[in-house]
């Protein structure tokens, strides 16, 4: 029997079904749905029947019966201006289109999933994995050393709220992000729909220091966040959407600070490296990042607290290159310089 030796040759193709069923009536949900976008689509029985391929009067009686079946009129005639569903169709199509939003991004995900455990079934190889990050030295670090042989894991780098999102809606394999103080439940979404319940699994990769970067020996003499308010302090920030930001915005909140009253708070860069070179080079004087940054460049570093970094995946993804990221990335955390392992409290 010959087998596929393209991985890139397997795919796979998951569709939402099932059925309503109204006392001895059963309806297909895909039937349905089909109806509801072709009369919304096209506002009228003619468009309805082109787009299912039917007759008008094919298309009529399975209207007619789906009415009959469900007790009310899904769809009213309007005299020289076609179709419309009525209230009760658009309120049956509003249940089903927002159940079908959840769905989708699971099925994309368990999608994925089945992807690559076939993959590997058929040929030995489980082919590349996406991870969407938030950005962390230690994390690229360990990734540029893994063996090629050992399977590829391609990284995109982003803020924190958007790799989660593309988790949530099936588009990568697994997120990395951080929500500063906050654990994700205590997080705004999309943080709070990482759980168990959705299909997830839930990494605490290590923890991390993040404080203001300064420039060395802060000759500015910066020591708390309104210090960065000082006439002549220049900021840099990191980009919307980053966890560094949203814990950045969170402490200015929680001190009465305003974001407009700290010049450069709309300058912003996409790692912690980037801030760090822009202090490093004296195009800025102050901006927030992990220890290791500050370190990397002989900067002063003024801690405001730890985080979790964590890692989340699919749990029917079984990919065991992620499991030797996360042992590696914890190895490496448990002895670099601004970095712990989950819960031991001490660096």
């Amino acid at each position: 029997m010959n087998q596929p030796t393209d991985s890139a040759s397997v795919a796979v193709a998951i569709r939402l079904g099932g059925t309503v069923q109204i006392g001895s009536s059963v309806l297909e949900v895909l039937d349905l749905m089909e109806v509801f976008e072709a009369i919304e689509r096209t506002g009228s029985i003619k468009g309805f029947a082109e787009t299912l391929g039917l007759s008008y009067r094919a298309a009529w009686a399975r209207l007619q019966a789906y009415e009959a079946a469900l007790g009310q009129p899904l769809v009213r005639k309007t005299r020289g201006q076609g179709s419309e569903l009525t209230e009760f169709g658009s309120a049956l199509a509003e249940v089903f289109t927002s159940a079908v939003a959840g769905l989708d991004a699971n099925l994309g995900r368990e999608t994925r999933a089945i992807e690559h455990r076939l993959r590997r079934l058929l040929t030995g190889r489980s082919g590349a994995l996406t991870l969407a990050a938030s950005h962390d030295p230690l994390l690229i670090e360990v990734l540029r050393e893994i063996p090629a042989e050992q399977g590829e894991i391609r990284l995109s780098v982003m803020g924190s709220s958007v790799a989660v999102k593309l988790l949530l809606d099936g588009g990568v394999d697994a997120a990395g992000f951080h929500c500063g103080a906050l654990t994700p439940e205590q997080a705004d979404v999309p943080f709070s729909g990482v759980t168990a319940s959705a299909g997830l699994v839930l990494h605490r990769l290590f923890e991390r220091e993040q404080g203001l970067l300064l420039a060395p020996g802060n000759p500015l003499g910066i020591r708390t966040l309104a210090d960065l308010t000082a006439e002549g302090v220049r900021y840099v920030n990191r980009q919307r959407g980053s966890g560094t930001r949203n814990w950045f915005d969170r402490m200015l909140a929680e001190a009465d600070l305003a974001p407009d009253a700290i010049q450069g708070y709309a300058v912003e860069e996409f790692t912690h490296q980037a801030v760090a070179a822009m202090i490093a080079c004296g195009a800025a004087d102050a901006g927030l990042g992990v220890r290791a940054a500050a370190d990397q460049l002989g900067l002063d570093f003024l801690s405001v607290g730890w985080e979790t970094y964590y890692l989340a995946t699919s749990r029917s993804l079984a990919a065991p290159m992620f499991d030797e990221l996360i042992t590696a990335v914890r190895a490496r955390a448990a002895r670099m310089s601004g970095y712990r392992l989950p819960g031991t409290g001490q660096s």
